[in-house]
């Protein structure tokens, strides 16, 4: 239903029942080449890649080679410091359980391109950052989801090695597991089962996660998923089995929420407890679960940025219930307003909303279009006077004028941020 009433374009399903694993797929890869998914389709896990960032952590732990307590400043380069506050540092493991006091994403983060956003982040902006960031709250008193911390993370341990996290994350995990599609860089047989990603019925760009690689870089199939849940579920043998149930055990103080192990977050559910990750980039969404000391896991992944975590968490436990699903796309569009041709011509011209990145607008009667950079164009409806959206994708446009009443700028509000563009050329 999800894909006949055009929610995600292509859905797969891996489900681990004890020494049994069951594969289920519905959808295409692309709505304009109608390929069916399976098992083998290749998608963005991000921020899955958390837990394999978290397991590689848990790996140098077990060799002796580095401590959860060991400090961050350790394995920072020659003249970066870390922050630190009331004496205290930054540790391995706050990095790992989102503790460690710094944000989300920083503040530096400004993408020249906006669909590729994480592509020309580099070394110097991760440690211009660091070093500049004064911390907020105690280090470990509180959790706050980190992107960052944990590509800084998977940053320090490939460069403690001097090597890429791509290599790093090949050598302990990918190759022992013999996860052949379960890379950063497209193999020819990857981008060949390529499932394209989408923001509602939209085919988007890729995302090429560089600096930031440990936090969600990584691109894999429904098999080799399951393959990685079934090792660290004990399921097959593996010589990272020890560092994996490191990797599961709640790392954080006792009765503090949520659960956090090494990457992993760990959700108490009826009698047992679900170790899980989701992961979300610009055209996908997936899913990685499976019960603690149990015999059921379950892989979910889909080729649009609507969530699936109801599916994984449901087949993990029925009574989680699935989102409600009977209405197409599940969401009220806006009302639409009619705005008069006068007001829209002044609309139109040229916004600037990165270096390179040009969102151009014109109209054609009475009605506004619009075309982002090698994007094509789309038609945007008006919800009020200098507001309007978009019917292809979650995205709307408002455009801000100034106190002579001219159109000076448009601030684009698409996937939870906002981009403002000043205007180049036009009325």
């Amino acid at each position: 239903m999800r894909v006949d009433n055009g929610i995600n374009p292509g859905i797969v399903v891996g489900v681990i029942d004890g020494d049994r694993t069951y594969y289920y797929s519905y959808g295409v890869k692309s709505l304009s080449e109608k390929q069916p998914v399976n098992e083998q389709s290749v998608f963005e896990i991000g921020s899955i890649t958390k837990t394999f960032t978290g397991i590689i952590l848990a790996d140098k732990v077990i060799q002796g080679k580095m401590k959860l307590d060991d400090p961050l400043q350790k394995y920072l380069p020659k003249g970066i410091t870390a922050p630190i506050r009331n004496g205290a540092s930054i540790q391995l493991v706050h990095l790992s359980n989102h503790t460690s006091s710094l944000p989300r994403m920083p503040d530096n983060f400004n993408p020249a391109n906006p669909a590729n956003p994480f592509a020309d982040y580099s070394e110097k902006q991760l440690y211009d950052f660091l070093q500049g960031y004064v911390l907020p709250r105690d280090i470990g008193s509180q959790y706050e989801y980190s992107n960052y911390a944990a590509g800084l993370l998977g940053h320090i341990l490939a460069a403690s090695l001097g090597v890429s996290y791509e290599a790093l994350m090949i050598d302990v995990i990918a190759g022992p597991l013999d996860l052949q599609d379960t890379r950063i860089t497209f193999t020819p047989n990857m981008k060949k089962n390529l499932a394209m990603g989408h923001q509602g019925n939209v085919q988007v760009e890729n995302w090429d996660i560089t600096c930031l690689a440990g936090a969600g870089a990584i691109r894999s199939t429904t098999i080799d998923m399951v393959k990685y849940l079934r090792a660290n579920m004990g399921k097959e043998k593996s010589k990272l089995f020890n560092a994996m149930q490191l990797s599961h055990k709640n790392s954080r103080a006792e009765g503090a929420t949520p659960m956090v192990g090494l990457g992993w977050h760990i959700t108490p559910s009826d009698q047992f407890e679900i170790v899980w990750h989701n992961g979300g980039t610009g055209g996908y969404r997936t899913f990685a679960g499976f019960i603690k000391g149990g015999d059921k896991g379950v892989v979910v992944m889909a080729n649009s940025t609507t969530s699936i975590d109801d599916i994984g968490m449901h087949l993990l436990n029925p009574n989680v219930p699935l989102t409600d699903v009977t209405k197409k796309n599940n969401v009220e569009a806006p009302k639409e307003i009619t705005v008069g041709a006068k007001i829209l011509e002044g609309y139109a011209g040229k916004y600037e909303l990165a270096p390179g990145f040009i969102l151009t607008v014109t109209q054609d009667g009475n009605q506004l279009m619009a075309q982002a950079t090698g994007q094509p164009q789309f038609p945007v409806f008006a919800k009020s006077e200098n507001v309007f959206f978009y019917k292809v994708v979650e995205a709307q446009l408002t455009f801000n004028k100034n106190a002579e009443g001219l159109t000076e700028s448009v601030t684009l509000h698409q996937g939870g941020r906002e981009i403002v563009g000043r205007k180049v050329v036009g009325n």
